[in-house]
């Protein structure tokens, strides 16, 4: 197209027309020694960077910065990386993954919300930045358009600014305009804007997903990283109320959460009513909304990941997706077994940030084992090729498809033993090994059960009052909660729970009821609060008499939680499972004056029989 006919049809570039070069003009007047910073993933530059590598005589000594780049690299048809320059990356994409690997490209390992403030003060000098904008408004106005991230301060600084004006660039506001006298050249690129359509997911991306999803609160605001769980998370939002969205990256999976009315923003602490983002990696359906939508607003990404304006929104929850996570809770993005994946990002300043935030949750997620099955991605230790990027006294939730883990505040013990329950069944013999062996926890502490049947038994239930509580089976990090159940409960209560004067529960007692096999000894609890930091408010045993097909069962409910129907609810469930293995019926020894008890026993069982021995009746319950 001829820059005459360009112009006509863009009255803004009126009166520049000298400017508006072809793409091998423009990337001809870089010099020897440039270092060049490409624009981010669906605003690669990708006529300017091809232009670049098909130069007969290249610059020598160039350098090539980027974010998250798509082209930016030539491949060969078999896949196979090739470039004249060096590449240095902030994060390790596809597009750059086996670069890195090979040396073609060097990895950056800092924090996005670092870049800016690098390139201002010299440390990162940008002689020249290549840009994909919106044509300008009538006022001489382009767009930065999907990609205001670190952009938007490498137009700033850098020396001179080279801009792929492409008409189908969406126009969005925010921080992303840019007047067309800051581009020293113009090259028309009239060609379709990159899309990155949803890659498909498998039954544990929707596990994991489902589990993150159930802390995520109604009037929560969210961030949702990068990678396939978080953004798979979306999906199962689509019965909450009222939340906002303050994030790095925005992708499509939003568009439906908008279209339902989940996504609302009233509840926002900053931007009320908005959706704020950096970048967006989507499709053309994806980019006709957010074209001119006064509802999003675009802003650089130190803005954006600001700890202290992550800190004052409402109900921050963040969710991001990790390489590894080792038994004390360190954790790994941006590396795994020595080789670089991914990158440091943001994550560190949401997680802070969400950590701070009233009523905030830091979410971080991952698949306990690598798409082969065969290494665990939760780890005695980190490898020696895998670098800490989340300390271990950052994290707070840790979610893999076997569940949930609450690590904040929590000793090595308990992070231990949290994430080896959320291990992959397989691994976790293993990793309780070098759990002794590391001395995270006790030489004698073994596994007693295995598989998923801990979170399939999983149970909730609404009370009389409307409160929800959930009924699973005990664990072995549930030792130091049920203490503190213990010591909550009056002498009275507890004596008519252990027939004897306990002053304290010990720690050989509160293993042994916590770490049951669930076979011949059987454990459930009842707990109230927030998925992850819930209070233990009910205790339910039954031990088995194999001689008689008979077990022993016993119950404790909190006073203040009594007469809500916890303890028929404990007694329907021990029998529901009881009957599952073939057991007869259940035996109790209930103290004579504990009328409560017995009338319990009576509900739930027709056949039943009370014989009084002294001050105790001794109960049998035949199950039908």
């Amino acid at each position: 197209m001829e820059p005459e006919k360009i112009v006509s049809t863009q009255p803004a570039l009126a009166g520049h027309e000298y400017r508006m070069v072809s793409a091998k003009e423009a990337v001809a007047t870089v010099e020897a020694g440039s270092n060049v910073y490409l624009g981010t993933a669906c605003a690669t530059p990708r006529m300017l960077c091809a232009a670049l590598e098909n130069l007969a005589d290249p610059p020598a000594g160039v350098t090539l910065l980027h974010f998250l780049t798509d082209g930016a690299m030539p491949h060969n048809n078999e896949g196979i990386p090739s470039t004249r320059y060096r590449h240095k990356c902030f994060f390790v994409g596809k597009d750059m993954h086996t670069a890195v690997a090979t040396g073609l490209a060097e990895y950056i390992p800092v924090s996005l919300l670092q870049v800016p403030r690098l390139v201002e003060n010299g440390r990162i000098p940008i002689d020249v930045a290549f840009v994909q904008v919106s044509p300008p408004d009538e006022f001489g106005y382009s767009s930065l358009g999907v990609s205001v991230d670190v952009t938007a301060s490498m137009v700033q600084n850098a020396g001179r600014v080279i801009a792929e004006i492409n008409p189908n660039m969406p126009r969005t506001t925010g921080d992303s305009l840019v007047h067309a006298s800051r581009f020293d050249l113009m090259v028309w690129n009239d060609t379709p804007v990159i899309e990155v359509p949803a890659a498909p997911t498998d039954e544990v991306t929707e596990q994991i997903a489902r589990h993150v999803a159930s802390i995520v609160e109604d009037r929560s605001t969210l961030q949702i990283g990068l990678g396939l769980l978080p953004q798979a998370t979306l999906r199962h939002l689509g019965d909450r109320r009222d939340l906002g969205i303050h994030t790095d990256v925005i992708t499509d999976a939003l568009i439906e959460l908008m279209e339902k009315g989940v996504v609302t923003g009233r509840s926002k602490s900053q931007y009320r009513g908005m959706i704020v983002g950096s970048y967006c990696l989507g499709t053309r359906r994806l980019y006709d909304l957010i074209d001119g939508n006064p509802l999003f607003s675009f802003q650089a990404i130190e803005r954006v990941s600001a700890v202290d304006t992550i800190a004052q929104q409402h109900k921050m929850v963040t969710v991001n997706q990790v390489c590894a996570v080792d038994l004390t809770g360190q954790v790994c993005t941006d590396q795994f077994a020595g080789q670089f994946c991914g990158g440091v990002t943001t994550q560190v300043e949401f997680i802070r940030g969400a950590a701070l935030s009233p009523g905030g949750k830091p979410i971080i997620c991952l698949t306990s084992t690598t798409e082969d099955g065969k290494v665990s991605r939760i780890r005695p230790l980190l490898l020696g090729g895998e670098g800490v990027t989340v300390a271990r006294s950052d994290v707070h939730y840790v979610v893999t498809e076997y569940g949930v883990a609450y690590l904040f505040g929590k000793s090595i013990r308990e992070r231990a033993l949290a994430l080896i329950r959320i291990a992959h069944p397989d691994f976790r013999p293993k990793l309780m090994k070098q759990a002794r062996k590391l001395g995270y926890v006790e030489k004698g502490m073994s596994l007693r059960k295995s598989g998923t049947a801990a979170n399939l038994e999983e149970r909730h239930l609404l009370l009389r009052d409307q409160k929800t509580v959930l009924i699973r089976p005990t664990r072995a990090g549930d030792t130091a909660a049920l203490q503190g159940f213990f010591r909550s409960m009056s002498k009275e209560d507890l004596y008519t729970r252990f027939f004897r004067r306990l002053n304290h529960l010990s720690d050989a007692e509160a293993q042994r009821l916590c770490n049951v096999d669930q076979d011949s000894e059987v454990a459930f609890l009842v707990l109230y609060g927030a998925k992850g930091m819930e209070t233990i408010i009910g205790s339910a045993f039954y031990f088995v008499n194999p001689s008689a097909n008979m077990a022993e069962v016993a119950y404790m409910v909190a006073p203040e939680w009594q007469g809500k129907g916890i303890g028929t609810a404990m007694q329907l469930r021990l029998m529901e499972h009881a009957k599952k293995r073939g057991l007869r019926g259940f035996t109790a020894e209930i103290q004579a004056y504990n009328a409560n008890m017995i009338n319990l026993a009576k509900r739930a069982c027709d056949d039943i029989s009370i014989e009084r021995h002294g001050d105790t009746h001794e109960v049998t319950m035949l199950f039908g």
